[in-house]
């Protein structure tokens, strides 16, 4: 499966900043509904209100899914890669 990777910054509640990639299927070009995905992300996280807007979201490049994110992207249309500050405590 082809997917398109957004690259993703938000600053959290507490100033620190989490660094995460939205992964959709590359035909998903949307970009509203990129974000919303990542707004969906940040509510799970417990950081719903945090700005994500096209400035903290930026397409970066295609790639292939790992069974992992096809399933993810299968379920719910999208996968999240952690990659900096996403933990909650």
């Amino acid at each position: 499966m082809k997917v398109a990777i957004w690259d993703t910054y938000v600053q959290k509640k507490d100033g620190s900043v989490m660094h995460f990639d939205i992964i959709v299927p590359h035909f998903v070009t949307d970009e509203l509904v990129i974000i919303d995905k990542g707004k969906l992300y940040l509510s799970k996280k417990g950081q719903e209100g945090q700005p994500l807007t096209s400035k903290e979201c930026h397409y970066c490049h295609m790639g292939i899914a790992t069974d992992v994110m096809k399933s993810a992207i299968n379920a719910q249309g999208y996968y999240i890669l952690e990659l900096e500050n996403c933990s909650q405590f």
